[in-house]
C-alpha cells in the first residue's frame, strides 16, 4: 500500500524506531472484522459465541469479539434481529471509555451509522435516554434503521446541526459522544480511497470542523458531564491538538483518565503542547488488534443542570393499549405519543418541539380505521415471554422470503427463531400471515 508522501514523513516522525512496525502492519496484518454482541438480549451470549471458531474478545470491549462476515453475514438472523453489530474493533472503545450507566442521558452528536449509539444503548439498560443525531439526511435515516434492528426502546433520532441542538438543549445530557468527522486514516486499508482524499489541508480542515462541533457539544454538557472524543486517524492537529485547543478555549473542561486495556497514551509532543495530554488514548495497528482510533475523555466543571420536559397528548392509546392486552405479557415505560397514524413510545424526560425528529422514540405501529397493526420494530424490542402467541420456526427461508406459514395460533403472533422474535405474522384459519417488511424480505 502506497501512502502520501506528506503522511509517511508525519507518521516516520511520530513513531520513530516503531515506523517499520506500522507499515508492517498494514501490509501483513489481517484486517480486522469485530462483532459486539448486543447484551440487552438475553441469551445471545451464549448462542452467538457457539457460532464462532476459537473466539477472541477485544480488549477494550467486553461483549466485543473478531470474526468475519464469512461466519455472521448481513442476511443472518442474529444480525436481522439485532443480537450483534458488525464493527470495527478500535471503534468500540469510544462507549467503553465513557462510563454510561443506566438512567443518563445521552447524545451521541455524529451517530450514523449508528455502532457508538447502539453501544451506548446497552450500557443504558433500557432506562435514561438517548438522543442520536446525524446531521446528513440519508445517514440518518441508516442510524434509525440500525437503531430500531438493535430493539432499543428509549432512543430519539434527530437529523439536526449541533449548533441547532445546542440551542435546544444547553446543559442538558449527562454523557455526550462525539465521534466526529474526520480524515479517516485509520480507515486507509478498508476504505483504499481514504488515501486519494487525504492531504495536509484536509487534516487542518478537519480539526477546523472537529472545534466548532465539540463548542457546540460541551453547550449540551450538565455541570459534572463527561464528554468522549473520538476519531479513526492519527493525525496530531485532529487529535492531540483539538483537545489541546479545548483545554485552551472551553472554560470548565478537564481531562480525565482512562483505565482501558490494549491502548497508548497519547503525547504532548506530537503537537508540542505544554498540557499533560497522557491521559488521551491512541489505538495503532502495529500494537493493538485494531485499525486505528484516538480517545479523550472530558469532564465539565462549571454550569448548570436544566431540564426540558413536555407531556404529549395521544388521541390513539386506546387502540394500542387493547392491542397490548390482548397480545403482549409486558407494559412498556415511557410515553405514547402520535404522528399521523404513527404511534411511538417516547422516553420520558424531553421536549422534541421544533427540531427535526426521524424517530421519536420505539415505533409501536400504525393506527387505521380504529385497528391497530403492530410494527416490526416493536417486535425486535420485545422477549420472547412478552408475546401471549409465539411460533418457533427452525429455518428461516420462508418466513425471509414473506410466505405464509401453516401455523395453529390465532391473532398476532411473533415468529420465532432459536428462541428470539424476528417479526409478526398474523394467524388465522391455520395459516400465519406474514408481516415481515416488505423492504427487507429477500
Amino acid at each position: 500500500m502506497e501512502f502520501p508522501k506528506e503522511f509517511s514523513a508525519r507518521m516516520k516522525e511520530m513513531l520513530k524506531d516503531e515506523y517499520d512496525s506500522f507499515l508492517d502492519a498494514f501490509s501483513l496484518a489481517p484486517i480486522y472484522t469485530g462483532i459486539r454482541i448486543n447484551s440487552n438480549k438475553q441469551g445471545a451470549f451464549d448462542k452467538v459465541l457457539s457460532r464462532l471458531d476459537n473466539p477472541e474478545n477485544v480488549k477494550w470491549c467486553p461483549n466485543g469479539y473478531y470474526t468475519t462476515k464469512d461466519v455472521i453475514s448481513g442476511k443472518d438472523p442474529y444480525h436481522l434481529c439485532g443480537l450483534v453489530y458488525f464493527q470495527e474493533p478500535s471503534a468500540m472503545s469510544t462507549v467503553e471509555a465513557l462510563d454510561i450507566a443506566p438512567g443518563d442521558y445521552v447524545l451521541d452528536l455524529c451517530a450514523a451509522p449508528g455502532g457508538k449509539a447502539t453501544h451506548a444503548a446497552e450500557k443504558l439498560k433500557g432506562e435514561g435516554i438517548l438522543v442520536a443525531n446525524e446531521i446528513i439526511p440519508k445517514r440518518s435515516k441508516i442510524l434509525a434503521e440500525n437503531i430500531q434492528r438493535m430493539g432499543i426502546k428509549n432512543a430519539i433520532v434527530t437529523n439536526e446541526s449541533p449548533e441547532r441542538l445546542a440551542e435546544k438543549y444547553p446543559e442538558f445530557f449527562d454523557k455526550i459522544i462525539v465521534d466526529a468527522p474526520c480524515s479517516g486514516e485509520g480507515m486507509f486499508r478498508k476504505e483504499p480511497q481514504a488515501i486519494d482524499e487525504w492531504s495536509t489541508e484536509h487534516t487542518l480542515s478537519c480539526a477546523q470542523r472537529q472545534k466548532m462541533i465539540l463548542e457546540s457539544a460541551f453547550c449540551m454538557l450538565k455541570k459534572g458531564g463527561k464528554l468522549v472524543y473520538s476519531t479513526c486517524t492519527f493525525a496530531p492537529c485532529e487529535n492531540e491538538g483539538v483537545v489541546q485547543w479545548v483545554l485552551e478555549n472551553i472554560e470548565g473542561t478537564g481531562l480525565c483518565q482512562i483505565d482501558i486495556e490494549g491502548m497508548t497514551d497519547g503525547k504532548s509532543e506530537f503537537v508540542n503542547s505544554e498540557h499533560d495530554l497522557s491521559a488521551t488514548k491512541r489505538i495503532f495497528p502495529h500494537i493493538s488488534k485494531g485499525e486505528g482510533h484516538f480517545v479523550a475523555l472530558f469532564e465539565k466543571n462549571n454550569g448548570n443542570i436544566n431540564n426540558f420536559e413536555k407531556t404529549y397528548k395521544c388521541g390513539k392509546i386506546t387502540e394500542y393499549l387493547n392491542f397490548q392486552k390482548d397480545n403482549l405479557n409486558c407494559n412498556l415505560e415511557g410515553e405514547i405519543i402520535d404522528f399521523g397514524e404513527n404511534l411511538y413510545l417516547m422516553p420520558k424526560g424531553i421536549d422534541i418541539d421544533k427540531i427535526k425528529v426521524l424517530l421519536p422514540g420505539l415505533h409501536l405501529g400504525v393506527c387505521k380505521k380504529g385497528r391497530f397493526e403492530p410494527s416490526h420494530a416493536l417486535c425486535l424490542a420485545l422477549e420472547a415471554n412478552d408475546f401471549k402467541r409465539t411460533f418457533s420456526i427452525d429455518s428461516t427461508e420462508k418466513y425471509y422470503r414473506g410466505e405464509t406459514i401453516a401455523c395453529n395460533e390465532n391473532g398476532w403472533t411473533a415468529v420465532l427463531y432459536d428462541g428470539f422474535p424476528i417479526g409478526w405474522g398474523k394467524a388465522t384459519g391455520g395459516v400465519l400471515k406474514n408481516h415481515y417488511p416488505k423492504y427487507l424480505r429477500f
